[in-house]
């Protein structure tokens, strides 16, 4: 029998609505052997997660998921398999989340200033134990009626050139992909058809990540169409990197996806982690 995996999960640890404890449960439901924890910037709910995980029987693979520039794109690069203990790398990643709250102070006085009933304290009371992302502030503006969907959100307010957009300063990916390194990770290129290039930049980008020590490209996707997974493996082949698979889960934040199965034909084989732990 076929057992089945999903690497690009996400807990309400970063912008998903289930806590690590949950997501575990549910991967169980769906029948899977694996996940790999992901939430962007953050490893806290990597404990929580293995703990029930070990109860339940499942694969738990630390991760985590880092936002970079290169080039002036939000390029997304994922590790996998951390050492979540390693003091250098949570030290680095102490550093990379200071950035982050800098940003959410910024976009909390813009969004004040609208007119919006929004502070600190409210933010944490709201998502106690999160690392808010601008998802967190498009759901609280959704709650309290200030928009009427989650992309109004990012158009009126906190998407790119919105009027309470923060710029965050942010690693390149050839930082991250060190970061991962640090803490005995591998390092995935994460969803590269999302990212709008041509086949030549993507190509470019690719060989400069690979002398940097990028390990594999997430080949198989939830909003992948057509040829968009083959195209992928022969760029993959072309730098003789690995492939990794994940539907990028995020609950209800992004309810078209489910967990291990995307939109729906999303099939991640275990094998595919197997291979990839063999690097």
């Amino acid at each position: 029998m076929e057992k089945y995996i999903d690497l690009h999960v996400h807990s309400n640890c970063s912008d998903g609505t289930l806590t690590p404890q949950e997501v575990v449960r549910c991967a169980v439901k769906k029948g899977l052997t694996a996940i790999a924890l992901t939430d962007h910037d953050t490893v806290k709910g990597i404990p929580a997660a293995i703990a029930e995980a070990e109860k339940l029987g499942l694969e738990l693979i630390p991760g985590i998921e880092f936002s970079t520039n290169y080039q002036g794109k939000d390029i997304h690069i994922l590790g996998l398999d951390i050492d979540t203990e390693n003091a250098r790398f949570s030290g680095s990643l102490s550093r990379f989340l200071d950035s982050r709250d800098d940003r959410n102070r910024k976009m909390i006085n813009l969004l004040s200033r609208q007119g919006i009933p929004i502070s600190w304290d409210i933010m944490e009371q709201r998502f106690l134990g999160s690392v808010w992302t601008r998802a967190h502030f498009a759901r609280y503006l959704l709650d309290e009626g200030y928009v009427n969907t989650i992309p109004e959100a990012f158009s009126r307010y906190i998407g790119d050139g919105a009027c309470c957009f923060v710029p965050r300063e942010k690693v390149t990916p050839f930082q991250a992909i060190r970061l991962i390194h640090e803490g005995d990770g591998i390092a995935v290129l994460a969803h590269p058809l999302l990212y709008r290039m041509t086949d030549q930049e993507l190509t470019a980008m690719t060989g400069e990540l690979k002398k940097a020590g990028l390990n594999a490209i997430e080949v198989i996707y939830s909003s992948n169409r057509w040829m968009d997974e083959g195209n992928m493996r022969r760029l993959a082949k072309k730098f003789g990197l690995k492939i990794t698979g994940g539907s990028d889960f995020h609950g209800d934040n992004k309810p078209d996806i489910e967990l291990g199965k995307g939109r729906g034909n999303l099939k991640i084989p275990y094998q595919i982690w197997e291979n990839l732990k063999k690097s």
